[in-house]
């Protein structure tokens, strides 16, 4: 088998992960890295779901110490409309670096199987990030697994997140309910 340190942003989205990369001989460690959750008391909380999900699951878990959220916003600060790339490069350079530090042969995220991320985008930061590294990144869209991530998510009745995770898209969230109501058409961009 392959080891895999798979970058896992939260419970529901490595439960669609982990049995795919199995069935392709990939032997995955779950990679809990995300300083772009925003706040802090989402980011643990997502964190604790992860940790109680991989034990019951029997699944590894590294899990970075801190909370990097300040080396986040000086990546997407000033760049909020490329804000994504810039936090899929930040995420996938660390989970490559402890990739290649401990010896896996290959990383990959499970953002590959949301249907919100920019397929191509990760797939670029990825590649980027694996050059620079000299290790494998595993890519494959996996969004066609993501509805039984989400009926498998429910069915373990696991916290399943409004938001991807920034406050950029925590704003977005509100401001979408927000707009819904009063009928405004207020867009960050503008």
């Amino acid at each position: 088998m392959t080891s895999l340190l798979l970058h896992t942003c939260c419970a529901p989205c490595a439960t669609g992960c982990i049995e795919h990369w199995q069935g392709q001989g990939m032997e995955p460690t779950l990679f809990w890295y995300n300083p772009n959750i925003h706040a802090y008391a989402e980011h643990q909380r997502r964190l604790q779901t992860l940790q109680e999900w991989a034990k019951k699951a029997g699944l590894p878990l590294i899990v970075a110490e801190g909370y990097d959220v300040v080396d986040y916003f000086r990546a997407v600060v000033g760049n909020e409309r490329e804000r994504c790339g810039y936090c899929f490069r930040l995420r996938l350079s660390m989970t490559a670096a402890v990739a290649k530090l401990r010896g896996f042969e290959a990383f990959a995220t499970t953002l590959l199987i949301s249907p919100y991320q920019n397929q191509g985008l990760l797939k670029q930061a990825g590649e980027e990030v694996a050059q620079k590294q000299g290790i494998r990144f595993a890519f494959e869209d996996l969004r066609p697994c993501y509805a039984e991530s989400r009926r498998a998510s429910k069915e373990l009745d696991l916290y399943r997140q409004e938001y991807c995770g920034c406050i950029y898209s925590e704003w977005e969230r509100v401001s979408r309910s927000s707009r819904k109501a009063s009928g405004s058409v207020f867009r960050m961009d503008e």
